[in-house]
């Protein structure tokens, strides 16, 4: 293995963001997950929608807009 082209590896604490902490090793010296073993639904057992930046309504909004649309066209295309 060369010398001096690896980065250094360190103690790392890592924050999640439900408020869980813990110590591992990695090349950073500090991390922020979103999810960890304490809030996960899988580990917890509790189904939750985890949803981030409201992508789910996002579309929905986006895609109910342009089915009302194309139905008020379909109409007056049937009626001419």
């Amino acid at each position: 293995m060369k010398q001096g082209i690896h980065p250094d590896y360190v103690q790392t604490r890592v924050t999640c963001s439900c408020g869980n902490n813990f110590v591992t090793r990695s090349t950073q010296p500090e991390m922020h997950v979103e999810l960890c073993n304490k809030c996960h639904p899988f580990y917890t057992g509790k189904q939750k929608l985890v949803d981030t930046g409201g992508r789910v309504e996002r579309f929905q909004k986006k895609y109910a807009k342009k089915g009302t649309q194309a139905r008020a066209a379909t109409p007056g295309a049937e009626q001419s």
